[in-house]
C-alpha cells in the first residue's frame, strides 16, 4: 500500500547549519560592496606617496617570491599547471599576473582570478577589478555566481558541478562582512585623509610666499575707521594679484591710507602639524605591515638596520600572504590537477638568506642526526644512493 505524502520520509540532504543563519541578504541578489573603492584608490594609491609605495612594496615582493608544483613530494620541473602559473595569459608573465593580484588585495581586501578553461582544464589565468565584481547569494546564503560588469555589459560566472569554479575570489578578513574582505587601505584612511591634509597645507604655504600670514590693520580717521566696500575689494585684488604665490616671496608691501601689516606667527603647537604627517605615515605603514624603516620616514628606530627592517618585513608581511595564496591556488586548481599542490619555494628567495644560512649550519652541527634526516629538515629529497 503507498503512504501518504505526508508520512513519506524526506529525502536526506546534507548542508551547514550556519549557512542559513548568517545570511542577511535578500535571496538572490548581488551583494554590493559596501566600500567606495574609486575615491579609496584616488586618495591613497593615487594621491598619497606612502600608501603607493607600500601596495608596490607589498606587491612587488610577494610576486617575486616564486611558486612551486609539488607532486608526489617533489618540486615539478616540467607540469602543466608550473606553465600555466609561469605564462598565465598572452599578455602577463606570472609576475605580473601575481602582481596585479596582491595590488587588489591590498587596495581592495579582495582578489579575483578567472581561469579560461577548454573541457574543464584552464588554459589562461586573468585576474579581474575587484570593484566590477559583485557576489551573486544562493539559496543558502553564499556566493553562487559572480557579476563582472563593464561598458555597461555584465557577465555571470556560474560553477559547473564537478568542475573547478571560473573565479578564485581570495579576501582578506573582515569582522563584519560574510562575503567581502577589508582592506589595509580602507584601515588606513583616516591616516591616509590627514598626511594628503598635511601635504595640501605645505602646499598652500608655498604658494602663499612659504611664511605664516599676516594682518593688514586699518587705522582711519575718527568715524571712518571701516573701509568701504570698494576700497576692501581693491585692497583684497591687488594683495592676491601682487603679493601671494611664490614668485611674490619676498616682495615688499607697499602701504597707503592708514593701512599697518601685522605679521602673525604660530605656536610650537601649531607647528607641531609635521609631526603628526609623519605619525600618519607610521600609521599607513603599519596598516600594511611595512617597516617605516623601508620608507625612509624619519624617527622610527625600532629596528637597528635596513637588513632587520627587511627580514621582518619578509616573515610578517610577504611570506604569510603567499603562502595564502598558494593554499587557495592549490585548492582553487584541485578538481584540474588533485596530485599537485602549489607551494612557495622559500629557498629561492634571497632576503631570506642569512635565515637559510644560519639553519643550515645549525643542521650541519647536528651530528646526532642522519644525513637524510638532515635533508628532510631542509626541505630536500633523499640521496639516491640510500636504502
Amino acid at each position: 500500500m503507498k503512504l501518504p505524502s505526508f508520512l513519506r520520509r524526506a529525502p536526506e540532504a546534507k548542508a551547514s547549519a550556519a549557512k542559513a543563519l548568517i545570511s542577511l541578504y535578500r535571496l538572490g541578489r548581488p551583494a554590493w560592496t559596501p566600500r567606495d573603492y574609486a575615491s579609496l584608490a584616488r586618495a591613497g594609491f593615487e594621491k598619497n606617496v606612502i600608501a603607493y609605495r607600500c601596495v608596490r612594496l607589498v606587491a612587488e615582493a610577494a610576486a617575486s617570491a616564486p611558486l612551486g608544483v609539488v607532486e608526489g613530494g617533489a618540486v615539478m620541473s616540467d607540469h602543466p599547471l608550473a606553465d600555466l602559473l609561469a605564462a598565465p595569459n598572452p599578455e602577463q608573465s606570472g609576475a605580473e599576473l601575481l602582481e596585479s593580484f596582491y595590488g587588489f588585495l591590498q587596495t581592495a581586501g579582495n582578489g579575483y582570478m578567472e581561469a579560461a578553461a577548454i573541457d574543464g582544464s584552464p588554459r589562461e589565468l586573468y585576474v579581474l577589478r575587484p570593484d566590477r565584481m559583485k557576489a551573486r547569494l544562493g539559496a543558502g546564503g553564499w556566493p553562487e555566481a559572480w557579476d563582472y560588469s563593464v561598458g555597461g555589459r555584465m557577465v555571470t560566472f556560474r560553477k559547473a558541478a564537478d568542475e573547478m569554479s571560473p573565479i578564485l575570489h581570495l579576501k582578506l578578513f573582515h569582522p563584519t562582512n560574510d562575503h567581502y574582505g577589508l582592506s589595509p587601505l580602507e584601515a588606513a584612511a583616516s591616516s591616509v585623509d590627514l598626511h594628503n591634509a598635511a601635504s595640501a597645507w605645505n602646499k598652500a604655504l608655498l604658494d602663499n610666499a612659504a611664511r605664516p600670514s599676516g594682518a593688514l590693520v586699518y587705522k582711519g580717521p575718527e568715524g571712518a575707521e571701516n573701509l568701504t566696500g570698494e576700497q576692501f575689494d581693491r585692497l583684497k585684488s591687488e594683495l592676491e594679484g601682487a603679493y601671494q604665490g611664490a614668485a611674490h616671496a619676498g616682495r615688499p608691501l607697499v602701504l597707503d591710507g592708514g593701512l599697518e601689516w601685522r605679521a602673525m606667527s604660530l605656536s610650537p603647537a601649531e607647528m607641531d602639524f609635521l609631526d603628526a604627517k609623519n605619525n600618519a605615515a607610521r600609521e599607513i605603514a603599519l596598516a600594511f605591515g611595512v617597516p617605516p624603516m623601508l620608507l625612509g620616514i624619519p624617527g622610527d628606530n625600532t629596528y637597528s638596520n635596513y637588513r632587520e627592517a627587511n627580514l621582518a618585513f619578509w616573515k610578517q608581511t610577504v611570506l604569510p600572504l603567499v603562502k595564502k595564496t598558494a593554499a587557495a591556488l592549490t585548492a582553487w586548481m584541485k578538481p584540474a590537477f588533485p596530485d599537485a599542490a602549489i607551494m612557495c619555494q622559500t629557498s629561492d628567495i634571497d632576503a631570506l638568506s642569512a635565515d637559510r644560512d644560519a639553519m643550515w649550519s645549525r643542521v650541519t652541527r647536528a651530528d646526532f642526526l642522519s644525513d637524510d634526516e638532515k635533508r628532510a629538515l631542509l626541505g630536500l629529497p633523499p640521496r639516491e644512493d640510500t636504502d
